[in-house]
């Protein structure tokens, strides 16, 4: 091997480490130059793949100063074409000219230009990729077939297949015949565009010259039309590919029913995408890997998992390996709907299988961990990762760093912060957003919003804005200060500074970015429009909604909820049932919020019935109604005093959301308020055999009730169910039941009463499992033990005496010094006690 070969594999064993990489690289030019010449396009491409563009400007003037000059020549344009490829125009450029001022008696070639023309176009730039063609012959070089198919490519990308097809005559200008791929990229842009005549005339003009369309011109229709959606008009093509020969039409071939099948998936046509697949594989020539995974895709959208898994099994067991891609499919599947384990397995076949997991899978396992809030399980993952020899990416780590600035563990989140940069991770406009939310959610708005106005200056590293722990944290290179706020950036601290009533603050933000050249998005006039209309201000809500029709927005469902909200606030019915009306028109259908905020409002008002008749129209409409929407129409029949129609919503309510514990006692206290206290008794009873949480029932209150009406083993019974189930709750509720049934004369039971509540004392806790927290209801009365502190009650003098003849007597029996927890503090209730 020699010494070049030897430095490109040093290199490419090093790719993964760009620095060392580089310092190689620069170790041997400097001791053998006529060497590094031939590993120039791989060092290159290591450094443009690692961003570290300085050193490509190092390597660029090294060249530049280099022998002989037809081999310096040669790495000079290969260096060129390496940063066009890669979108990097502006050096490409940069460096293309140099090359001409440097090179002067060596034009630069055809294929260099059309290089050039295409990164023009592919960044956008139109206009200058044109004017560079034109140039093309002015520099003693001249445009071929390719260099007029890259722009017609260009403009077609952008929507601009008229200009396109312009340059069809151009092209006669020159001597060139335009050629199947021009024409196909001209039907296949016209077809996008709905433009089917045009691209009929195409076909026949293709005919005229001689070129028949083939099967490419077939699929190019196909694939345009699927792309947007029209799925019967390609079907209607490749129906006639399969029967009209006699026309003289290509037969489809396996990218034709590819493109088909993949077409009724996308569109959730499943009866015809499994007829279509069965079809499919009654020939193998109609069948390759592609078709299996547009398949596999096709089911995991529509949710089929088990049919997904044996699709997979059934390629093995074909012959038709499944590649990463169709492993990466069912994993993605399988971790969005939270089969986690299943996933595992998966991964644990495709090693079995001779395949080496790579990023995509490993991050698609620990997004799905994150999504289900297992940090540690998906840190696992990353470090699983790293010891396979497998590297995350930015994306990889912005999952991880999301879930745990969201789980609220900053410490973990600026350590990962930290490693992506000393990895060499840019941290790029989705990390800083990332931390940029996690700072809005956590409460501070105001450090956000100053790496914000930081981040125009320094990139990335005004994260250093953090504090002392993140100074250095992100370098303040070029590669830093390209990290911009976007208009994500702007909808994050706008959507908080409205959320905590900064409005004002919110507007000036929204007038720094339009001055920054960012341009508002709906979403954004639908944030501020919900803000106003939440705050009553529907006068500006309606200004802003007016320039956001202006600027070419429609009303979407959420900015019709926003004004009904709005509306609501004010008791305007008859507004609200305009928007409804306006809505049905535009073809837009309401959803479960929209019905709510009109539930609420009519439920304000004291329209019950209008209210319940919402319901009704939910339930005609398939529209499934939430524990909100129940929550509000309980409360308001209810409060109404027609406890036997709520109760019947109550019952419908569980039916379609389960057995809830905010409906159980929404329901509860309503009956005990409206003085139904075995209808309470009995809800209560059933909230406690399934284990509820009782904070927001009034529990206490129905023993009272129950102790009121002399029902006092009932009210007992409810004491016992609550120890039995292992419930801690205030051993205040004993004290109605000690006293009612002292006075009656059971002082057996109310002994054993007197005792369990001195044993719950001594616990020394309320469990948070019943405890009940204060202002429940404003509706409930005070009974006459008052709140909670049992210890008070016992010392007073309302009546409770014989409760606490019962306790002298439970103590003496225990003996004093055994209860601690019921020691009086030296005070003056001390000689009572």
């Amino acid at each position: 091997m020699d010494q070049a070969a030897k430095l490109t594999k040093a290199l490419l064993k090093n790719a993964t480490n760009p620095k060392l990489a580089w310092q190689l690289f620069k170790r041997i030019q400097s001791s053998s130059p006529n060497t590094f010449l031939h590993s120039v396009p791989t060092i290159a491409r290591i450094l443009v793949r690692a961003k570290m563009l300085d050193q490509v400007d190092d390597l660029h003037h090294l060249l530049l100063t280099s022998t002989p000059q037809q081999t310096t020549l040669c790495s000079l344009v290969s260096l060129v074409n390496i940063l066009a490829k890669s979108d990097l125009f502006d050096k490409a450029f940069s460096q293309f000219q140099t090359i001409r001022t440097k090179f002067p008696e060596n034009p630069p070639s055809t294929y260099t230009f059309n290089l050039l023309i295409r990164a023009l176009c592919d960044s956008g730039h139109l206009e200058d990729a044109k004017e560079l063609f034109d140039k093309m012959s002015e520099k003693g070089c001249r445009p071929n077939d390719f260099s007029f198919g890259i722009l017609v490519r260009g403009f077609c990308r952008a929507g601009l297949a008229d200009k396109g097809l312009e340059l069809l005559d151009d092209m006669r200008v020159f001597g060139f015949l335009p050629n199947r791929v021009v024409y196909n990229t001209l039907i296949s842009s016209f077809c996008r565009e709905g433009r089917t005549d045009d691209a009929e005339r195409l076909v026949e003009r293709m005919r005229e010259d001689g070129l028949f369309p083939d099967v490419v011109t077939f699929n190019s229709r196909i694939s345009a039309l699927c792309g947007t959606g029209k799925i019967l008009e390609a079907s209607r093509i490749f129906r006639d590919m399969q029967i009209d020969e006699e026309l003289g039409l290509p037969r489809p071939n396996v990218v034709t029913y590819n493109l088909m099948l993949q077409g009724f998936c996308k569109e959730g046509v499943s009866e015809e995408a499994k007829a279509l697949f069965e079809l499919m594989q009654t020939n193998v020539t109609l069948m390759n890997l592609g078709s299996y995974n547009i398949w596999l895709l096709g089911l995991l959208r529509n949710v089929k998992l088990v049919e997904a898994q044996l699709v997979l099994k059934d390629m093995v067991d074909k012959g038709m390996e499944p590649n990463i891609y169709s492993y990466n499919i069912l994993m993605d599947g399988l971790c969005k709907n939270g089969m986690l384990s299943d996933a595992r397995m998966v991964m644990g076949s495709m090693i079995s299988n001779g395949l080496h997991p790579d990023a995509v899978t490993y991050t698609t396992l620990l997004h799905g961990y994150c999504s289900k809030g297992k940090v540690h399980d998906a840190n696992n993952i990353l470090h699983e990762m790293t010891r396979n020899g497998c590297f995350p990416n930015t994306y990889t780590c912005n999952v991880l760093l999301h879930s745990l600035l969201k789980e609220g563990r900053t410490a973990e989140a600026e350590q990962l912060l930290k490693r992506m940069n000393e990895r060499g991770y840019g941290l790029d406009t989705i990390t800083c957003n990332i931390i940029i939310d996690g700072l809005c959610k956590s409460g501070k708005l105001d450090k956000a919003i100053e790496i914000v106005n930081g981040m125009w200056t320094h990139g990335s590293a005004a994260l250093g804005n953090l504090g002392n722990s993140f100074i250095g944290l992100v370098d303040g290179g070029s590669r830093g200060k390209k990290c911009m706020p976007d208009l994500v950036t702007y909808s994050i601290i706008v959507g908080s500074l409205c959320k905590e009533g900064r409005l004002d603050e919110a507007k000036k933000k929204f007038k720094d970015m339009m001055a920054k050249n960012l341009l508002p998005d709906s979403v954004i006039f639908d944030t501020f429009i919900h803000s106003f209309c939440k705050e009553g201000k529907i006068s500006s809500a309606f200004r802003v909604l007016k320039d956001m029709e202006k600027r070419g927005y429609n009303k979407s469902l959420q900015t019709y909820n926003s004004l009904i909200l709005g509306f609501g606030s004010k008791d305007q019915i008859f507004e609200i049932y305009g928007l409804m009306n306006e809505m049905r028109e535009r073809g837009i259908s309401p959803n479960v919020c929209t019905y709510n905020n009109i539930i609420n409002c009519l439920c304000g008002g004291g329209k019950i019935e209008d209210a319940t008749s919402v319901l009704d129209e939910m339930l005609q409409r398939g529209i499934s109604p939430n524990v909100s929407t129940f929550k509000m129409l309980i409360k308001a029949i209810g409060e109404s005093g027609d406890l036997v129609v709520a109760h019947e919503v109550f019952e419908i309510a569980v039916s379609i959301c389960g057995h809830k514990e905010v409906l159980y006692s929404l329901m509860f206290n309503e009956l005990l308020l409206g003085g139904e206290v075995s209808g309470a008794k009995l809800l209560f009873e059933a909230a406690v055999n399934r284990s509820f949480h009782l904070g927001n029932f009034l529990y206490k209150d129905l023993i009272d009730r129950l102790c009121e009406d002399e029902k006092l083993e009932e009210a007992s019974d409810i004491l016992n169910m609550l120890i039995n189930k292992g419930y801690k709750f205030d051993p205040a509720s004993f004290m109605p039941v000690v006293d009612g049934l002292g006075k009656v004369g059971n002082k057996r039971e109310a002994d054993e009463l007197a005792e369990k509540m001195m044993e719950m004392a001594s616990d020394g806790k309320v469990e948070n499992k019943v405890y009940q927290k204060a202002g429940v209801s404003k509706h409930r009365k005070e009974n006459k033990y008052g709140g909670g502190d049992w210890q008070k009650i016992v010392h007073r003098d309302d009546g409770s005496g014989i409760a606490l003849k019962a306790l002298k007597r439970v103590q003496k029996g225990w003996g004093r010094e055994s209860i601690s927890s019921l020691k009086p503090e030296k005070n003056d209730h001390f000689d009572y006690w």
